[in-house]
């Protein structure tokens, strides 16, 4: 395990480490999350497990191996690991078991379409497990999800989500919003717990992922944006759009839909992105939701990702206010998330200096 100056990370919270449909009902899945390779399986009831995917012994990648019911064998030299990471068989010599023939394991919980791991040092807090359960409130065919890898800094993932005014500059003709967000000061919410950001606006016609299922789809529309950032990286993003005038700016009184952003750090330099996104309307028609979100995954992956990774080239750098960059209206809620993350952080690693903290941690 880096020591924690090399990972610029909140440790003791919870991230994404796959989408519930990555892992299958066999099969090893193994990601890199936070710079520590992961390996995560399901036991045969279908739990999720995870654990550090790499043996004690000659350091070879677990997920090489083979399972023997919910247990976990080397390659290389069949040490067999249970799902808590304990050794349980040794097929060298007296067959003596070493103490520290042990793997770490990561609490993992699956809720709403998503396997959420926590990889800190402390004990994990089951209460704080991201709760988005309004993705899957609707009907089945209602919700979708996307993932994307992205070779930049997750920070700068937030950053373009955090701040809307780049749809108009960098998206094109289905999610415009005419220019009318550009000129718009987004109201700001800054918290001990969120940061969110609304816009309201009018535009003629709507959005035209909304409009065709508008009264008038040619007519002008009352829109709202509403972001709200939770630590370490989740962004939730509200939009809608009505043509009554009585109707009230939210996902009541509009037509509309409910996203999910959030990202995990894979090193300081890539990112895990996770897109979820669930709809109020054609709730049900399966083929329009995939045709949906390939469409909204071709706009991050050949829009979005393309802008983010140049610009992380260009910094040469995680730190972005060590470039002392030029900041304007649109940024007053990206540079709050910033600050409020880089503050837990720092917090965190106080109280590791406080407290001596524990080199590592097996479950």
């Amino acid at each position: 395990m880096h020591a924690h100056t090399e990972r610029p990370y909140l440790m003791n919270t919870w991230y994404v480490a796959a989408l519930s449909t990555e892992v299958g009902e066999e099969a090893f899945f193994h990601r890199t999350l936070l710079d520590t390779p992961v390996l995560i399986y399901r036991r045969q009831d279908g739990t999720p497990v995870a654990l550090h995917d790499r043996c004690p012994h000659r350091f070879a990648p677990l997920h090489m191996g083979w399972r023997e019911g919910d247990d976990v064998v080397c390659l290389y030299h069949a040490l067999r690991f249970d799902c808590a990471g304990q050794c349980t068989h040794n097929p060298h010599g007296n067959r003596h078991i070493p103490k520290a023939a042990q793997v770490a394991s990561y609490p993992l919980v699956e809720r709403d379409g998503f396997l959420w791991i926590w990889m800190g040092d402390q004990a994990a807090d089951y209460d704080a497990v991201p709760d988005y359960g309004e993705l899957v409130s609707g009907h089945p065919n209602s919700v979708g999800y996307t993932y994307m890898p992205v070779q930049g800094n997750y920070e700068l993932i937030m950053d373009n989500v955090m701040d809307l005014s780049h749809i108009d500059h960098v998206h094109g003709e289905i999610i415009t919003t005419r220019g009318q967000l550009t000129p718009l000061i987004p109201k700001v919410e800054d918290t001990e717990a969120f940061v969110s950001a609304r816009w309201e606006w009018r535009q003629t016609p709507a959005m035209l992922i909304f409009n065709q299922f508008l009264p008038e789809p040619e007519g002008e529309a009352r829109h709202f944006f509403h972001i709200t950032w939770t630590p370490p990286a989740n962004i939730q993003l509200s939009v809608g759009a009505t043509q009554d005038e009585n109707a009230a700016l939210d996902l009541d009184g509009c037509t509309g839909q409910y996203d999910l952003h959030t990202t995990t750090p894979e090193t300081v330099d890539s990112t895990h992105y996770f897109f979820a996104t669930r709809r109020n309307h054609r709730e049900e028609d399966g083929e329009y939701n995939t045709q949906k979100i390939q469409a909204m995954h071709g706009a991050f992956e050949q829009e979005d990702v393309p802008i983010i990774e140049a610009v992380h080239q260009r910094m040469g750098t995680a730190d972005f206010f060590e470039l002392d960059p030029v900041l304007m209206s649109n940024d007053v809620a990206p540079v709050k998330v910033r600050k409020r993350l880089e503050s837990l952080i720092r917090r965190e690693r106080d109280r590791e200096d406080k407290g001596g903290g524990q080199a590592g941690r097996v479950a």
